[in-house]
Formats: C-alpha cells, sequence, structure tokens
C-alpha cells in the first residue's frame, strides 16, 4: 500500500476559487458604482463608504479577537459588507449612523449567527432594513447629484408614488445615474458593468438578477407602472446583482435561483404598488432569505446514484 496516499471526506473537486477571491472579484465589481457615487454625490459619498468599510472590517476583528475565533478579516467579506452598506445609504447620512449600520451587519447580523456562511440573510441588506426603520428621516433624505439639471432630490419611485409623472428624469439620465437616490443605485450602467464581470469571472449565474428585474419588468408593465423606469429606479440593479446573489443567503441550484428571483421580484412589485414604502426591494431580498432553507430543499439535486427519498 503507498504510504503517501491520503483519504478524506468529500469533496474530493480543487477549485482556484477561495472566499478571498471572490470577494476581491466583488469588490473590483462594485468600483464603477463607488466612481458613479463620487462623480454624483461628491467626496462625502468616499467618507461614507470609508467609514462603513472600516468600521465593518474593526468590528469583524475586534469581535473574533474577543470570542476568541479564527480570524476572517483577510477574507474581505466584512469589506465588501461594509461597501454595499455604504452604497445603499443617502450620501448626507449622518456618519455615526452609518457606523452603527455596519456594526449591526457584521455583529449582529453576521457574527452572531456563527460568522461568514452562517448568517440567516445578507448582513448588508438586513442592516439597511433596521436603519430605515430606526431613522426614517435621514434615511429617505435624498441629496441632488452633482453636475446634472437636477431639481428634485425626490427618487423616481417616489415621484410615481405621487403621480408627479412630469417631473420624472429621463431615461438616459435613469441609466447614467443623473437622479435621487442612494448614493450607488443610482447609475444603472455602472452596475450593469459590474454585474457582467461577476458573470465573466463565474462568481454569479444570470439566473437570479435576470428573473428578479425581468418579473419586476414584466409585472409592472402589466400593471401600466411605468416599467422601465420601474427597472431602473430604487435599488432594483444593486438588489438583484450584488445582494440576491449572496452565496449563503440564495439557493445554490439553477431553478432555486430563478424561483428566488422571482419571488424577489414579486413582493417588490407588490410593495411599490400597494405598500406604504415606494421602494420594495430590500424587504423581498430579506423576505427570501428567510425563506431559502425551504426553496433550498424543494430544488435540491438528487446525488447520483442515489435513490428518491
Amino acid at each position: 500500500m503507498n504510504k503517501n496516499m491520503v483519504v478524506s471526506v468529500n469533496p474530493h473537486i480543487y477549485a482556484a476559487q477561495t472566499t478571498q477571491t471572490i470577494m476581491r472579484d466583488v469588490l473590483i465589481a462594485l468600483f464603477p458604482a463607488v466612481i458613479a457615487s463620487i462623480v454624483f454625490f461628491g467626496i462625502k459619498a468616499l467618507l461614507v463608504e470609508v467609514v462603513c468599510v472600516a468600521v465593518a472590517v474593526l468590528c469583524e476583528w475586534a469581535f473574533e479577537k474577543i470570542t476568541r475565533r479564527p480570524l476572517t478579516v483577510t477574507d474581505l467579506s466584512a469589506a465588501v459588507t461594509g461597501l454595499l452598506l455604504a452604497l445603499n445609504l443617502p450620501v448626507d447620512i449622518p456618519l455615526w449612523q452609518a457606523a452603527f449600520g455596519a456594526f449591526v451587519a457584521i455583529v449582529v447580523i453576521k457574527q452572531f449567527f456563527g460568522g461568514i456562511g452562517q448568517n440567516f440573510a445578507n448582513p448588508a441588506i438586513t442592516a439597511r432594513v433596521i436603519m430605515l426603520v430606526a431613522f426614517s428621516g435621514t434615511m429617505t433624505a435624498w441629496a441632488i447629484p452633482a453636475f446634472t439639471d437636477a431639481t428634485s432630490a425626490a427618487t423616481p419611485l417616489s415621484l410615481i408614488a405621487a403621480g408627479s409623472l412630469e417631473e420624472l428624469p429621463t431615461l438616459g439620465q435613469m441609466f447614467l445615474g443623473a437622479r435621487g437616490g442612494s448614493m450607488g443605485e443610482t447609475s444603472c450602467l455602472a452596475l450593469l458593468l459590474g454585474g457582467i464581470y461577476l458573470v465573466y469571472r463565474r462568481v454569479i449565474t444570470w439566473h437570479t438578477p435576470v428573473a428578479f428585474i425581468g418579473t419586476v419588468l414584466v409585472c409592472t408593465a402589466l400593471l401600466g407602472q411605468q416599467p422601465l423606469y420601474q427597472v431602473m429606479a430604487g435599488g432594483l440593479f444593486i438588489g438583484a446583482i450584488f445582494m440576491a446573489t449572496d452565496y449563503t443567503t440564495s439557493p445554490p441550484t439553477p431553478a432555486g435561483k430563478l424561483i428566488f428571483g422571482l419571488g424577489c421580484g414579486l413582493i417588490t412589485v407588490l410593495i411599490r404598488v400597494w405598500g406604504n414604502y415606494p421602494e420594495g426591494v430590500s424587504f423581498s431580498i430579506l423576505l427570501m432569505n428567510i425563506l431559502n432553507p425551504y426553496i433550498c430543499e424543494w430544488t435540491k439535486t438528487k446525488p447520483f446514484g442515489g435513490v428518491q427519498a
């Protein structure tokens, strides 16, 4: 018998991807949105992003030190969470509130549930929902983008809900990002470039983003609710591409991803059209995160050679 033979439990497939390389790719994919946020909202956007990332990384390091867990800050997941949270905030958010959100995302949502891979919901999106409830005034105080001819800081979704369609920006402005909203969600172009990069790098697949965005497009078209504006408005692109595709809180199979995206889209439309909030992306992703274990169970694949249970 060969003494050099090593026997271990499965899986036996080696992959070059690690958590660090995946998170690095996500950070690279978010770079166009970061640049767009600075162009449209000024240098304060960068300050909010730096604060969120720094607090997220510091909280993860401190919590793991205190609890004597293995340090994971080098895997870049905390940096991704902090940056995603920042891009979902208004540029004029008080910095202490941004820091509070980063603390909630890392300590309460991620570390309290066991750390990376154990959280029940996307940390950044859950922290944003908590901040919407706790700081509703500052979380919905939108700034007028710089270097644009915009005259109103109101988001397109708020204008649609109010029936002020004549005040809507052009579709070109919507696509480029010259409109009110959270500082990282406005530029569909920047987010689309990031999404294409992630698909090219095989970090994500097309299933969830296409199902999510496509469901919103079709449903709002059927309801006569300005479908093109609905698709490009709010946090749909950043949510569909960067948050609904989170490995821990979304299904691994193509069928599961399609169901997940479809559910997110339907809930988003329900909230936007009939709810009290003009936006529903954050709530839809959070609700589907909670349903994720059931979707995984319904769509799990049968092992090769296995028998039906």
